[in-house]
C-alpha cells in the first residue's frame, strides 16, 4: 500500500471517528419509549441506557398481584434497553456503512 493511500485510509478513519463521537452526543440527548400491559406500565430510557422515567398507571396496581405489576415493569424496561441498542446499532450503520467492524460499539 502506498503512502498516498495510506494517508487518504487515515483521514477517512479520523473523519469517521468524528462522525461517531458526534453521533454518540446526539444518541445520548434522545429518548425511546416502551410500554407493557397495554400501555399500563411506560418507561423512558435516553441514548446511554439510563431509565429516565416510568409511570405506572393506577389500574395496573393490585395488591392482590404485585407479582403481574413486577413482570410489566421489568418488560418495559428491557424493551426500552433493547429499543436504545437497535438505536445505536441503526445509527452506527450510517456512519460505517454496514460494515461489521468488532468492537468498534
Amino acid at each position: 500500500m502506498g503512502m498516498a493511500n495510506m494517508g487518504k485510509m487515515m483521514k477517512q478513519v479520523q473523519k469517521m471517528q468524528e462522525q461517531m463521537k458526534k453521533m454518540q452526543e446526539e444518541i445520548e440527548q434522545r429518548t425511546v419509549e416502551a410500554t407493557a400491559g397495554g400501555g399500563a406500565v411506560k418507561v423512558v430510557a435516553n441514548g446511554k441506557q439510563q431509565i429516565v422515567s416510568i409511570e405506572i398507571s393506577p389500574d395496573a396496581v393490585d395488591p392482590e398481584d404485585v407479582e403481574m405489576l413486577q413482570d410489566m415493569i421489568l418488560a418495559a424496561v428491557n424493551e426500552s434497553i433493547q429499543k436504545t441498542q437497535e438505536m445505536m446499532q441503526d445509527e452506527m450503520k450510517k456512519i460505517t456503512g454496514g460494515l461489521n467492524i468488532p468492537g468498534l460499539f
